[in-house]
Formats: C-alpha cells, structure tokens, sequence
C-alpha cells in the first residue's frame, strides 16, 4: 500500500511537473493478477485498482490501517471496467458485468475478487473511505443506477453521469461514487469550474486510445496547473482544488468523493473571470 500525504495550495504553486506527479497522479491501477493500492491522507480515501486473471485477489487489514481486516472501519465502492468477473463477500457471491457496481459496507471481513474469464479479465476499481457505521451491501447494475443528462454540444460538454453510490440509490456513511460519459464531439467537463472544500475527489480516466490523453486541471483558481492523464489512469483532487478535464477526444471518468457530506450542491463556484 503507497502512502500519499496531504498537501496546501501555499506548497502546491512551487510544485513542478515531476513532483505534481507524485503527489497527485495514480499510473498503473490494473496489471495481471496483482492489485495496486494508494492510501490518500486527504480524507483518507484508498484508491485501488486490481485485476485477477488466474488467481483472486484480496483486500485486508495491515499496519497502514491498524486494522485486522479491510473493512474494520472502512466502507468500500467498485465498479468493473474490464471483463465478467465476481465480488465475493463473506461468502455471498455478487456478478459484475462491465459497467456494473458494488457497495460494501463496514464489518465485512473477507473480500475477494475473481474473473470470470481470464482471456478476458474483470479490472475492479475500488475506493474507500472510513464509515462510522454499517450499511447492507448492495450490487448496482448500471442500468439500475441514477442516470442525468447534462451540458450541450456548443458547449463540448454534453454528457451522461451515472450515480452508483449516491443518497437517491443507496445509504452510504460518506463515500459517493459514480461515472461520466462524454458524449462523441464533446470533451470538456465541469467547465465552468467550481471547488468543494467539504470533500475531495478522485477520478480514473478511461476509454482513451493510445494517443489520447486528457488535461486535468488543478490547483487554486488563481494559480491553475495541469497534469496529463491517460487511459486508466487516476488522480487525486484535493477539495481546495477546482478539477475540471479537457480531452483529445470524448472519453469516460469514474468519480469517487468523501469528506464532510454527500451534497452535490455544496460548492463553490468560480468566475470564469477569475481564472489565471
């Protein structure tokens, strides 16, 4: 498990590109029958990205948590970006197709994560957060999840966010988490921009080709930094920070936020004006 500390918007003007890297840009999530896991300081998110092909994959408790299990604390989101594969909690066993999610709530003990076919192996992105109490688990199919319509094609930013982990679909302690889809011809997202200082954010970017990338830009409104983001590729937002994304084509991002409540419409948003 990689540690990554919490940092200010005073320390983040003088970062250069290699060490905003460092800090905030998550690169291989999803190699053959191994999982990689990144333990944020910012509201202690876990980011995680794991993918069996011939063997399960587990989560479980260690020193960084303190814990004896993964979920001692914790309550966790998945969706699978890859091929069929299975959740298995405490022995109840739940199917993801691609696009499909899970919820675990705290007090489960035992996690594994299987591929249902390794010539087309199921990719599980998790994230984390700590729950001061317990919620049943639940599996959201993708056509079950909370659907909404938003932006315009003169704008570039016509596109189709899908709640999984959201208050209107299920009960969470903090942890809301769900994904957009650019619509083809648009690329811009949350553009005008806006800060939540109540709660950071982290994404994974996908459905990108080999030469795509997306621009996330980052930092205070007044002192705006980029990183380059490639196809599965994530990066952590910290809640001073706007988080807006322009891509060279359409593309997809899984969201996942925690922090100090789950309302969407807590933010701040910022002047175009204002931007520098």
């Amino acid at each position: 498990m990689e540690i990554r500390y919490p940092s200010s918007p005073a320390d983040f003007r003088t970062y250069d590109t290699k060490r905003i890297r460092e800090e905030y840009h998550i690169q291989s999530l999803f190699t053959q029958d191994n999982k990689r896991i990144v333990y944020s300081h910012f509201d202690r998110i876990i980011v995680a990205g794991l993918m069996p092909v011939y063997n399960s994959l587990t989560l479980g408790g260690g020193d960084e948590l303190g814990s004896e299990y993964f979920l001692e604390r914790r309550e966790l989101g998945c969706i699978n970006i890859g091929g069929a594969g299975v959740v298995i909690a405490d022995g109840q066993k739940y199917p993801l197709e691609n696009g499909d999610g899970l919820y675990v709530g705290r007090g489960v003990r035992e996690l594994l994560f299987e591929s249902v076919d390794n010539s087309n192996p199921a990719k599980f992105y998790v994230t984390s957060s700590p729950a001061h109490a317990s919620y049943p688990t639940v599996l959201i199919k993708e056509k079950s999840a909370r659907h909404l319509e938003l932006g315009t094609a003169e704008n570039c930013n016509k596109r189709v966010i899908t709640q999984y982990l959201h208050p209107s679909v299920l009960k969470t302690c903090q942890l809301s988490m769900g994904l957009t889809r650019l619509s083809p011809g648009s690329n811009w997202n949350t553009m005008p921009c806006h800060t939540h200082k109540r709660r950071m954010e982290v994404y994974l970017y996908m459905e990108l080709g080999p030469d795509d990338v997306v621009f996330q830009i980052m930092g205070t409104p007044t002192e705006t930094r980029h990183i380059v983001v490639r196809n599965e590729e994530a990066v952590i937002s910290p809640s001073w920070s706007i988080h807006s994304g322009v891509g060279t084509k359409a593309y997809a991002f899984i969201w996942a936020m925690c922090g100090e409540n789950q309302d969407f419409d807590d933010m701040e948003p910022v002047d175009m004006r204002s931007l520098f």
